[in-house]
């Protein structure tokens, strides 16, 4: 969620700057242990697969027209190379619209994403805020962001809290580069996110499904 740079909430009345406290969360970590997530992050990429193959069919076909034409021209008389030329013209225009209107500014893919995987990062966002709330943070930072952290303590993490917010619970595991993992191997975070038993994500009604 690499818009959520920095989460801040106004401390309690009467709190002095001094007594302010301050956190920090991996958003991408969060989401990558939230099986829903990566099974609408997957079929995301499979839409946007099947998107760019009918763009590239279209490029491909104005090619041969552009290949035959040139072989042909010779043959053709001003007005139908004149038509030949239009074709491919419009041709070009209906691929460059098609890949827009897939992939450009607030397009099908951005429109999709929204479908998919907002709610997602909205719920996260709301859990944010009650730990903030709850606790009395300040400040939540987010490591995942654009932001320069250079350094951080792990105890300051409070990344699988906000998975306990959601209602998941992080397993103890190896940490070699599952999804439980955090970046450069490290285990401290345990070997994924599962639901608690009997237990539901808030706001959801029923159980996310794995990758």
């Amino acid at each position: 969620m690499k818009n959520l740079i920095v989460f801040v909430l106004t401390a309690m009345i009467g709190v002095s700057a001094q007594a302010q406290r301050f956190a920090y969360v991996d958003t991408d970590y969060i989401l990558e242990n939230i099986p829903q997530y990566n099974e609408k992050q997957s079929q995301l990429d499979e839409i946007a697969v099947q998107w760019q193959g009918e763009v590239e069919a279209l490029y491909s076909e104005i090619d041969r027209m552009y290949k035959d034409f040139q072989a042909e021209q010779i043959l053709l008389t001003d007005e139908m190379k004149k038509k030949r030329e239009d074709d491919i013209m419009e041709k070009e225009v209906e691929a460059k619209d098609l890949q827009r209107q897939r992939f450009g500014y607030q397009g099908d893919l951005f429109s999709k994403r929204q479908q998919l995987v907002k709610p997602l990062q909205d719920q996260v966002y709301e859990a944010i805020k009650e730990v903030a709330k709850g606790r009395g943070y300040a400040v939540i930072f987010d490591k995942a962001s654009a932001m320069t952290m250079l350094y951080t303590n792990s105890k300051y993490d409070l990344s699988d809290d906000i998975l306990e917010e959601l209602g998941y619970s992080v397993e103890d595991g190896d940490g070699a580069g599952g999804p439980g993992s955090k970046p450069g191997g490290s285990s401290e975070k345990g070997g994924g996110a599962t639901r608690p038993s009997g237990g539901s994500p808030k706001g959801e009604s029923s159980s996310p499904k794995g990758k």
